[in-house]
């Protein structure tokens, strides 16, 4: 496993390349993280890496936060997440790491919530079709019906689909592909978009599985390459035959005269 990174969604873009085309992206702002703890297998049985991310006041934090901080020598953190690391050497308790370490990743893994939309009914929380419309239905057209049996087991299931609580939930996108990276401004560009509203928490990660398919990059580049050595074909048939209509006109001049 390697480490993550932690950012804050800005929004939503386009990003052009020089063939014209333009695809979607989702801008995240990176917070640097800061190496809190290294744990080793000599003394922890394991070997992990603990990092701190986003800043926190001192008046937000339970007493023993505040004892666990002013033990390790380090400002106050909002988030901490642990990551198994193999080489725990190349780490110091006190460093700061951002963007640099997915410099020459291509996917990534993303996690973030939903954006929340309150209470909601079985219709819009799972599409359901509702009852009928007609006669006699009173007041329960967008009602989910029956929901348990009579005597025998004579209750709801657990995990019925029922109105309630809807959105708002962690959500993870896997193999996202990077755009474009601005490491002085902590800035990463991810084709398409991702949960969340904007200032939403976003938990990056380099992707699990194995990814063998083109970027848009290396795509878009064949194609502004085909698209040239076509147009020169083209160009080129062009030519000939204005060069051979000029040597018959050549030939009946002096036919003439």
């Amino acid at each position: 496993m390697t480490l993550g990174l932690v950012g804050k969604k800005m929004g939503m873009t386009r990003e052009f390349f020089n063939s014209g085309i333009s695809i979607p992206v989702t801008v995240i702002k990176i917070e640097k993280g800061r190496i809190i703890d290294v744990y080793t297998k000599e003394k922890n049985g394991y070997s992990a890496v603990k990092l701190g991310f986003i800043k926190q006041k001192n008046s937000k934090l339970t007493k023993q936060m505040k004892g666990f901080f002013a033990k390790k020598n380090t400002e106050p953190k909002k988030i901490i997440k642990e990551y198994r690391v193999e080489k725990v050497e190349d780490f110091k308790t006190g460093s700061e790491i951002g963007l640099e370490i997915l410099k020459d990743v291509k996917f990534i893994d993303v996690r973030s919530k939903t954006i929340g939309k309150g209470f909601a009914g079985v219709m819009k929380k799972y599409n359901f079709g509702g009852l009928r419309a007609s006669h006699g239905v009173s007041v329960s057209h967008r009602s989910h019906g029956s929901t348990g049996q009579n005597q025998d087991p004579g209750k709801v299931f657990k995990g019925k689909k029922m109105a309630g609580h809807m959105g708002s939930k962690f959500r993870t996108l896997l193999n996202l592909e990077i755009i474009k990276s601005d490491i002085e401004n902590g800035l990463i560009y991810i084709k398409g978009s991702i949960p969340g509203s904007k200032n939403t928490t976003v938990f990056l990660r380099k992707s699990k599985k194995i990814v063998n398919r083109k970027t848009s990059k290396d795509k878009f580049a064949q194609a502004t390459e085909a698209s040239k050595t076509a147009g020169k074909k083209d160009s080129q048939k062009k030519e000939t035959p204005k060069k051979e209509e000029n040597k018959q006109v050549k030939k009946e001049e002096p036919k003439k005269k």
